[in-house]
């Protein structure tokens, strides 16, 4: 069969592709029989990017891709059943279009004779034909390599790919049948949908970004989904609520496993936050040190405690906790709001002394958070000069929130070439931070303000000399306060050593401002001292506990301090701590410890022992019990114990990356016992509140929506967002590094 053309070849036009117009002299019928045109009618072929040759209104006037056959005769193509034949037009455009068949995203084409190319698929290498001289294969075939799971490289990597998304194959039918975009991704762009996998990833991002969760009832979320992808069947409120549940019981079995298995005893800080609902949340948080010697913080319990300020919310949360995680005979410390009432703190004591064996008379057992105490502290010292604090505020709110005078400020500070750079701002009253800056910058620039006042007739009750004096006052307290609340947000987690540098220094500070001739700095020093000293007795043979734990520092460090802080009654303090410490090791020395401790830590020696016991059982407890029993026997009062050779040991040098775990895991078989008491100490929490709370006033506040959930609820949303952001599908990886 022949078929004669006259072709007309245009530029490219938008929508027809490349396209020709085609004049047919004469075609011929199955028969053989000629069927003769009138010569005025022509066809009109479109060439699309899939090679489909077809008319302007959508007809293909060839048959597709796959159901073609080459024939024996070079250039020809066939139908199957051999009875048609159609001469390929070749259609050239002006310049070459790039290809924007998505299926070019993952093979490429390469000749692999003078007349011949291939295309090879990306992922797994395989070969398909694409043309030979002048016929061009469609794209059918390699979309179906990809699309229909063909690809063995590409079904491997579904499994390891976080999103989920379809392709569609573009059909020829109406605009409504068809998604105008196909689902794809940058890494494994063809995707098996799973709708389950799609329901936890939406309980995730719920957990992770705090969203609430009628969010996926929202009308517009709903749009969204179904538009990106039409399969989800679309999640309610329950049912997002049970999924965020799963999760969270998930990631609680994966943690609970950890926690057994670390070395030590676990640390609490209990944080009490109110509601609008009248009700109290208790956040519990533990820490503890793993075999590693790296340092954990997890969020354990969120609890709801109906009436918060009865005596036995504390202690009622604190039960649930341990028998939550079975932490019973785990506990070592409990750290807490110091502005919990002294009833609270006496239904703590004897419900741990029944759950949990006391350790030194249960002086670890409950001591206060350093952020509350210092937050405490400051709020006395702002509410000592609160007239004058309104009257700089009412002036930097003047200056501040009016264009025009912020200007005319700026004029004056830099006529009188006032040297501070600070900017005068508003201070949040929830943060005392920011009242103290807004203190400091106002004092520096109190000579502008004094010319302001003459230059603005507008510009009333500025403030006066006194005032000014009395900013300068509180600012010098409050620096103190805010040099060591500071230390707690700038470290990832801030040890009690520099927190017992911090209170000392403090202490001997407003010490010497008591004798001080002014009556309000008198007044005022003597008031924040008491707060410290009532901190200092609940805190301080733990703080000292953690720096003696400390190979640069010691019992040297405690002595020098308390000497700064008692005088001529410094070796009697200094006594109670040394008898503290000594009293301690010797419970530890009497804990139920392997005879050999020394090669047999956390099973990170297995392999040695076993090394060892295959050449001759020299490790083996056979033969060798009972000469560990005669060494202990016979050498326990000659030879001095692990913690007066520690004590004994010359200190190390202060240098600025000291790593103290790490120190204490390298030297864990020189000192065996020692090292699982500094194990536990170490890992006292000095504050319940995270780095972006230091600085609060008032107790932390319960959002509405959330006090709409149910407690269940509530706790599985917070606990599985810290969880997760931890790591804990990973654990191992996921540390927090003690700073000093």
């Amino acid at each position: 069969m022949r078929m004669e053309t006259d072709l007309i070849r245009f530029p490219f036009l938008p929508g027809f592709g490349k396209m020709g117009i085609i004049f047919p002299d004469e075609m011929a019928t199955p028969d053989g029989e000629n069927m003769e045109s009138s010569g005025k009618e022509i066809m009109v072929i479109h060439h699309d990017e899939d090679h489909d040759m077809t008319t302007p209104n959508g007809e293909n006037m060839v048959a597709r891709e796959d159901e073609l056959m080459e024939t024996p005769d070079t250039g020809k193509l066939g139908s199957p059943d051999g009875h048609n034949e159609l001469a390929l037009v070749e259609v050239q455009p002006n310049k070459r279009r790039k290809k924007k068949s998505i299926v070019w995203e993952h093979f490429t084409i390469e000749s692999v004779s003078a007349d011949c190319r291939r295309a090879y698929c990306k992922q797994c290498k395989q070969s398909f034909a694409y043309s030979t001289g002048s016929k061009v294969a469609g794209t059918s075939h390699l979309k179906r390599h990809i699309a229909k799971g063909t690809c063995s490289a590409l079904l491997r990597g579904q499994d390891k790919n976080q999103m989920v998304a379809t392709y569609t194959p573009p059909s020829r039918g109406t605009v409504s049948d068809t998604p105008k975009r196909r689902y794809k991704t940058s890494s494994s762009p063809y995707v098996v949908f799973d709708q389950d996998r799609c329901r936890q990833d939406i309980a995730r991002m719920v957990i992770m970004h705090d969203y609430p969760l009628h969010m996926v009832e929202h009308p517009g979320f709903v749009s969204f989904v179904k538009n990106l992808q039409p399969r989800f069947n679309m999640v309610s409120f329950n049912t997002v609520q049970g999924d965020c549940v799963g999760t969270y019981l998930m990631e609680k079995q994966n943690l609970s496993k950890f926690i057994e298995a670390i070395p030590g005893r676990i640390c609490l800080t209990l944080d009490m936050w109110s509601s609008s609902r009248s009700v109290g949340y208790v956040f519990i948080m533990g820490s503890f040190i793993d075999s590693e010697w790296k340092l954990h913080r997890r969020v354990l319990n969120v609890v709801m405690e109906p009436y918060p300020e009865s005596p036995n919310a504390l202690s009622h949360a604190v039960a649930v906790c341990l028998s939550d995680w079975r932490l019973e005979g785990k506990l070592f410390s409990l750290t807490f709001n110091q502005t919990q009432n002294e009833a609270a703190l006496d239904n703590l004591r004897p419900l741990i002394a029944i759950k949990n064996p006391l350790i030194l008379n249960g002086q670890f057992l409950v001591g206060s958070c350093i952020a509350w105490t210092l937050s405490d502290i400051a709020k006395d010292v702002l509410e000592s000069g609160e007239n004058t604090i309104r009257k700089i505020r009412d002036t930097v709110k003047y200056v501040t929130t009016s264009d025009s005078h912020e200007e005319k400020f700026l004029e004056l500070k830099q006529q009188l070439q006032v040297p501070s750079e600070r900017n005068l701002f508003l201070d949040d009253q929830t943060q005392w931070n920011t009242t103290y800056h807004m203190l400091v910058a106002a004092s520096e620039m109190k000579e502008v303000f004094s010319c302001l006042d003459t230059s603005d007739p507008d510009y009333r009750e500025a403030p006066s000399l006194e005032d000014w004096k009395l900013v300068e006052i509180l600012c010098t307290y409050l620096k103190l306060l805010f040099d060591a609340a500071n230390i707690l947000t700038t470290t990832t987690h801030p040890s009690a050593i520099t927190v017992f540098h911090e209170v000392w220094r403090i202490h001997s500070e407003l010490a010497r401002a008591i004798t001080n001739e002014d009556p309000f700095i008198s007044s005022l020093s003597k008031m924040m001292l008491e707060k410290f000293d009532k901190y200092w007795k609940d805190c301080s043979i733990v703080l000292a506990a953690a720096v003696v734990m400390d190979p640069r520092f010691k019992m040297k460090l405690v002595e020098f301090s308390f000497t700064k802080v008692y005088g001529e009654e410094a070796p009697a303090y200094i006594k109670v701590v040394d008898d503290g410490i000594h009293e301690l090791f010797d419970e530890y020395v009497a804990l139920p410890l392997p005879l050999t401790p020394t090669y047999a830590e956390d099973g990170s020696v297995d392999g040695n022992m076993k090394g060892e016991d295959s050449q001759g059982n020299l490790l083996s407890d056979n033969g060798f019990t009972d000469f560990d029993v005669y060494i202990m026997e016979t050498t326990s009062q000659q030879m001095k114990s692990e913690l007066d050779r520690y004590l004994e040991d010359s200190l190390l040098p202060r240098v600025q990356d000291f790593d103290l775990l790490g120190w204490w895991k390298l030297n864990k078989f020189k000192y065996p016992t020692l090292s699982k008491m500094a194990r536990d100490i170490l890992s006292i929490p000095v504050s319940t509140l995270p780095p972006d709370s230091v600085f609060i006033t008032r107790r932390k506040k319960m959002d509405q929506y959330r006090s709409s959930l149910r407690p269940e609820t509530v706790e599985a949303m917070i606990c599985s967002k810290d969880w997760m952001q931890c790591g804990l599908s990973e654990v191992s990886n996921a540390l927090v590094r003690m700073e000093y």
